[in-house]
């Protein structure tokens, strides 16, 4: 079994995928202002995530689940993300997502990449219908940073090869905690905290920031 050398986990809404996922579900459910509204106070801190997010899921019920393929349709994936992913692969890295969207839309786009680990919430349905439920524990910026956390002890990863990236308040504890923390086209927040900064659209430009990185902290034998 090849050795694990790092791990990349990656926010999906607004990084690696260009759209909010439960936006494009509002719209569908003619609900789309409301719902916007919602999203853009939570990903600025303003609101409590998990307040939010069953505020926004409970303007869902009943949307047929039919609807999820015409919703993949609708996503676009960040521009250089199959580089990122294929080149730390090739560097022997993991690469994850967490997320505070959904396994329906998000597991076959991570399927498509070959993307290593996935963490989302799930809807709740009945009869081919969303109930306006979310299925089991919301994943919180908190249990986002843990399964950062998680994962790299699951594969002998010391935190200094861990890296972390989002756009929204929600991904802060976990682009704080990783070796390297990244904001990614991201709000106010965000972009104030985070070690690093990256404000084009283009994912690759991670693997800028982790060869600069490997300078500034490698040992020079003289």
């Amino acid at each position: 079994m090849k050795e694990v050398t790092g791990l990349l986990v990656m926010d999906v809404d607004g990084t690696l995928i260009r759209q909010e996922g439960i936006d494009l579900l509002a719209q569908e459910a003619g609900v789309g202002e409301k719902v916007a509204e919602i999203t853009a106070q939570a990903m600025k801190g303003e609101l409590d995530f998990s307040a939010s997010l069953e505020a926004r899921v409970a303007l869902l019920k009943g949307l047929e689940t039919s609807i999820f393929p015409k919703i993949l349709e609708q996503m676009e994936v960040t521009p250089g993300a199959e580089t990122l992913i294929t080149e730390l692969h090739q560097r022997g890295y993991k690469v994850g997502l967490v997320s505070g969207g959904f396994h329906e839309v998000i597991d076959p786009i991570a399927r498509s990449l070959g993307i290593d680990l996935v963490l989302a919430n799930r809807l709740e349905s009945s009869d081919g219908h969303l109930t306006g439920k979310v299925l089991s524990e919301i994943l919180t910026p908190e249990r986002k940073k843990e399964s950062l956390m998680t994962w790299a002890k699951e594969n002998h990863v010391p935190r200094s090869q861990t890296i972390a990236m989002g756009d929204g308040a929600n991904d802060l504890p976990m682009i704080e905690t990783a070796g390297i923390g990244i904001a990614f086209m991201a709000k106010p927040i965000v972009a104030e905290r985070a070690p690093y900064c990256i404000e084009k659209r283009d994912l690759s430009l991670v693997l800028e920031i982790l060869d600069q990185h490997r300078k500034e902290t490698a040992c020079i034998s003289y």
